[in-house]
């Protein structure tokens, strides 16, 4: 599985200016909804049971928000560089890279696949600095697909 399978490039936000963890996944939430047409409502109620269960903040700045739906068809992913956020993470460390994703009910081992593909790329500390440094979506979306065309 690549990243560029789940994640496509106008699910890429360079510039979220959230000021806390909820405000953040709402914003995440809204993004989902509207490239899968699933209700708002429903995905941001179903991250936050998911970051009741424990952080999804996963040190460094980084979060990997993750959940399952009934209704989703497939796998999506979405990524944002945030302002610095408390995000609960294991280091207490605020968090500005977040990946997002939404995965169906049914999606089986594809769920920790994705999930380990996305931390891989999060351990990679060039990408992550071009990550910090990219200066729009676009430029933020190549550089995750060149990252993970080299993994």
């Amino acid at each position: 599985m690549k990243i560029s399978d789940i994640l496509v490039a106008d699910a890429v936000l360079a510039n979220v200016k959230a000021k806390n963890k909820k405000q953040l996944l709402t914003e995440l939430a809204g993004l989902a909804s509207k490239q899968t047409g699933l209700d708002a409502n429903v995905i941001i109620d179903a991250l936050i049971e998911r970051e009741r269960l424990g952080t999804t903040g996963i040190g460094y700045g980084v979060a990997l928000p993750h959940t399952r739906l009934s209704k989703l068809k497939k796998i999506f992913c979405a990524f944002a560089r945030t302002t610095p956020v408390d995000f609960e993470s294991v280091d207490n460390k605020p968090v500005d890279l977040v990946f997002l994703l939404l995965v169906p009910e049914d999606a089986g081992a594809d769920h920790l696949k994705a999930l380990a593909k996305l931390s891989r790329l999060l351990r990679n500390e060039p990408a992550v600095v071009e990550l910090r440094e990219g200066k729009n979506a676009k430029d933020l979306y190549a550089t995750i697909i060149k990252y993970d065309a080299e993994d």
